[in-house]
């Protein structure tokens, strides 16, 4: 039920917050982590509204106060990189004929 309840809230986060250009895995990873800092809230024996095994009280409200800090998580350039000239080594020295 956990896991379910923090694709619909990530979904729904992605869907409603008014921020620009935004992408869905660091909105997914900033819920995750707040339902997850609502488990924590449930284990040290805070009160919270539980549905099912996730806590939503706690977690929805942490999810919700993270997702300002999903634009810091890095991201994966999408461009691929354009590839170098290789520069030609300088041979060795023991290479060469008559080299040591």
């Amino acid at each position: 039920m956990a896991a379910l309840a923090v694709l619909i809230a990530s979904q729904l986060f992605f869907a409603f917050l008014p921020y620009k250009r935004r992408a869905y895995l660091p909105i997914l990873l900033m819920t995750a982590i707040g339902f997850g800092l609502g488990q924590f809230w449930d284990y040290i024996g805070l009160p919270s509204l539980r549905l099912g095994q996730a806590n939503m009280l706690p977690a929805v409200l942490f999810a919700l106060l993270l997702q300002p800090l999903a634009r810091f998580v890095p991201r994966p350039n999408r461009e691929p990189k354009e590839p170098t000239e290789a520069k030609p080594s300088k041979p060795d020295a023991s290479s060469q004929p008559g080299g040591r």
